[in-house]
């Protein structure tokens, strides 16, 4: 991805405005997914890497911190909390993606791999402020019991608990956002690459 103007830039064209509300929808589209089909993923990061991907580390992080806000205000309170998670989450995909790292399959899966440890160190505490160190995943709650029982401290069986989701759920949710953008035309990436109709937040 090489865009025009500086990766920290604060001034976006309108496409790349309208492109928060689409990430969210997309968001909300992947998580209804895993829900309705009882997956142990998350899927709700989708829209955020894609936009991160597209505009970069600001509008990938604001369309991440949308998501946490509609959601915490409409349906669970505590995914407020966890809108730092999703900043993160759009502020690394965007760092990547402005360096090159979603140039081929491989080096999308490294940047899913490096998203997924960004998103548990910056889960983890939250998890062990709000909810005493599980993440309410059956899977990384049984490892959190097995480690908590053999004595580890709580952040390391905490972190287990949240990088056993967090792995495979970034990943596969990198994966698909890549091959989404691998699919756009070229002219509909430029629109949201390109220094034109600038917006100055």
């Amino acid at each position: 991805m090489n865009n025009k103007k500086s990766m920290w830039s604060f001034r976006f064209s309108t496409a790349q405005l309208v492109l928060i509300p689409a990430a969210v929808g997309i968001n909300y589209v992947g998580k209804l997914f895993a829900g309705i089909l009882k997956l142990p993923l998350w899927l709700d990061s989708i829209g955020t890497v894609l936009a991160s991907m597209l505009a970069g580390p600001i509008i990938g992080a604001l369309s991440g911190a949308t998501n946490n806000i509609i959601y915490g205000l409409t349906a669970d309170p505590i995914s407020l909390v966890y809108a730092l998670t999703s900043i993160a989450i759009g502020l690394t995909a965007g760092i990547l993606a402005y360096k090159g790292w979603f140039d081929n399959w491989i080096k999308a899966f490294v940047s899913g791999l490096i998203i997924a440890l960004v998103a548990t160190l910056v889960s983890t505490p939250l998890n062990i402020q709000f909810w005493g160190g599980q993440t309410g995943n059956i899977w990384g709650d049984s490892v959190f019991a097995f480690l908590m029982a053999k004595k580890f401290p709580i952040f390391l069986a905490s972190f287990a608990d949240e990088i056993i989701v967090d792995l495979p759920d970034k990943v596969i949710t990198v994966l698909i956002s890549f091959a989404i953008f691998k699919s756009l035309p070229k002219q509909l990436i430029s629109i949201y690459t390109d220094d034109h109709k600038i917006e100055k937040l």
